[in-house]
């Protein structure tokens, strides 16, 4: 007998099933963390002092020490990192409970033992691995090919031997790959001759690109045993002398293998290329070449390495007249060049005052090298976090003025900008300083540079989210970058100005609470003691009102939905009117929202 079912009842069941799915998810997250904990010995404690699964409520497990969620209400884990906790053990099991984990960070800890053959199955989701200095011995896993988002694979300081398996070849999103200081032998798959993030170094039994090591041929080997067999009798000299040679190379070459692994060999690589022109958007360095570039960095020397990120490496660059620039060697590219001057003639023509200005830019073989204005006071989060003696701490006024400026950037990219331009990488790391310490926003634009299929997977799989501490959290649902995205981001850095605290990680004894700093942010407003927050060097200097003022358009920002959150337009006139006594601003390009309901109807008004 057939039973018919309405339309409401096939929706019903589907929610149902739906929410048996999302709790049992949250389930086997909770169980992934519990399988990890027991396997491991803990001798320090850390695990067991934090990790306390009697609290059964939603997103309990995100406080866990070294658990990131993809949400703080969901037992959802995003990643697990665990670095330097003297953890002990083999690789932990359980681990493919965690069914949404996107990276696994056990390094330096006294892990032992061998990897699982079926590593993928535990780890079946992760872009980033990082093993290193531990003790693991054994192969490396050839299943490990089999997780196929794998952005990053760090194994290096351990004790791996054998072969490196040719497999790994197929991971077409891998960029990093370290083994250095193992036991391995053999061949280096040639996949990884022209990779640009590799390390081999210190495995004596490796050989092949990009080492200097060539790999002995069978032909050679058959042809010194064919001398050494009728010559055993009369060249017994002769044939020590070749061995002693032999190995007086082989004892030279580790040498040429560090500095080479060390030393930027991508920048060795291209030396050839010295004539090429560097493309510049100023006509006073219109004549600027790659090799200007070259010795302007010293070969890009790592000691001139002023920053790294999720688009690239940046390198102080000093110039014959004393001035300075950086320069930006992005990280792979799939775009054709022509694409890539395309998109480098729109990007350097996007002019604003609180835009990082790109000077111009070149193209090296596979390399992309931007050129960009030396920041000399470094960036926002330098300034808040790492300076801490007293003359160094920013005064209020100094932080406002930051936050008006670096808003009328975001907002003159998110409304009048042609095209409109959603940055996907607000942090306060990306927002420089200049000498009179007027913010510039950097990394605008390069989203679509790094990810030119923009689809909603691959944003995902390459974890280009953006910092931990600034992601919006509907970014786990919808994978889709929005400028109200970029609104919660900028929020953080807000709470950033005003708390003092970092983004990711806040303790609070007092609170008995350890979370991000949005998260110490709302525990602390559901506790009606919001200016708890406020950074202790900023209060009873008369400027209470306009703390509390600037700390309620931060709590604005970082809205749990996007309507919840204003537009960047309504963020910097916020502002703006806080910072109205100290007249930070002169004549301005004022925006006005004609029809809030959709980007396309904003005009740009000069206010005179």
């Amino acid at each position: 007998m057939l039973i018919s079912a309405s339309p409401s009842m096939f929706l019903f069941l589907g929610i149902l099933l739906q929410t048996w799915v999302f709790s049992h998810g949250e389930e086997t997250d909770i169980q992934c963390l519990r399988d990890l904990k027991t396997s491991l010995k803990d001798p320090f404690q850390y695990l067991s002092s934090s990790w306390n699964f009697n609290n059964n409520s939603k997103g309990s497990i995100c406080s866990f020490l070294g658990v990131e969620c993809w949400h703080a209400d969901d037992n959802k884990v995003l990643n697990i990192r665990l670095s330097g906790l003297g953890l002990q053990g083999q690789f932990p099991q359980g681990l493919r409970n965690c069914t949404s984990m996107t990276g696994l960070d056990l390094s330096n800890n006294g892990l032992s033992g061998t990897l699982p053959t079926d590593i993928s199955q535990e780890i079946k989701m992760v872009t980033t691995i990082d093993l290193s200095s531990n003790d693991f011995s054994g192969q490396i896993p050839v299943s490990l090919a089999n997780c196929t988002y794998l952005n990053i694979i760090k194994l290096s300081e351990n004790q791996f031997s054998g072969e490196i398996p040719a497999q790994l070849g197929t991971l077409s999103r891998l960029k990093t790959f370290e083994v250095s200081s193992n036991k391995l032998t053999g061949p280096i798959p040639s996949i990884f001759s022209n990779q640009r993030s590799v390390s081999f170094a210190n495995n004596p039994g490796l050989c092949g690109r990009p080492l200097s090591v060539t790999c002995p041929s069978t032909q050679k080997k058959t042809s010194i045993g064919l001398i050494v067999g009728p010559a055993i009798g009369g060249c017994v000299l002769i044939l020590f002398l070749a061995l002693a040679l032999w190995f007086g190379y082989l004892r030279r070459i580790p040498k040429k293998k560090v500095v080479d692994t060390e030393n930027n060999r991508w920048a060795k690589r291209i030396k050839g290329k010295k004539a090429i022109k560097v493309s510049m958007f100023e006509k006073t360095a219109s004549k600027m070449r790659f090799d200007n570039l070259m010795k302007a960095t010293n070969n890009f020397s790592k000691d001139n390495i002023i920053g790294t990120g999720r688009t690239g490496t940046m390198y102080k660059a000093t110039l014959p007249d004393g001035s300075f620039l950086v320069v930006k060697r992005l990280e792979e590219s799939q775009h054709t060049e022509k694409e890539f001057k395309s998109e480098m003639n729109t990007l350097g023509s996007l002019r604003h005052d609180n835009l990082v200005p790109l000077l111009g830019f070149c193209i090296a073989k596979r390399e992309r090298l931007l050129v960009y204005k030396h920041m000399p006071n470094g960036t926002l989060f330098q300034r808040l976090h790492e300076f801490k003696s007293e003359s160094e701490i920013m005064d209020w006024p100094t932080r406002l003025r930051i936050s008006i400026g670096a808003a009328k950037g975001l907002a003159w990219l998110h409304h009048t900008c042609n095209p409109r331009v959603i940055h996907r990488n607000i942090s306060s790391k990306c927002i420089l300083l200049d000498e009179d310490f007027e913010p510039k926003i950097s990394e605008f634009g390069l989203a679509r540079l790094m990810n030119p299929i923009d689809t909603h997977l691959s944003t995902f799989v390459n974890g280009e989210f953006g910092d931990l501490g600034y992601v919006a959290p509907e970014y786990a649902r919808t994978l889709v970058a929005t400028p109200k995205g970029d609104v919660y981001s900028f929020g953080t850095v807000l709470l950033e100005l005003v708390s003092g605290e970092k983004p990711t990680h806040v303790v609070n004894a007092l609170e008995s609470f350890k979370g991000s700093l949005v998260e110490y942010v709302i525990h602390l407003s559901g506790n009606s003691c919001l200016e708890e927050c406020i950074d202790k060097s900023l209060i009873g200097k008369g400027i209470d009102d306009e703390l509390l003022q600037f700390l309620q358009v931060a709590c604005s920002c970082v809205g749990q939905t996007p309507k919840e959150r204003p537009s960047m337009f309504e963020v910097y006139h916020l502002l703006r009117a806080i910072g109205e006594k100290y007249h930070f601003t002169v004549d301005d390009e004022i925006l006005v929202v004609t029809d809030a309901s959709g980007p396309d109807q904003e005009e740009l008004i000069v206010a005179r």
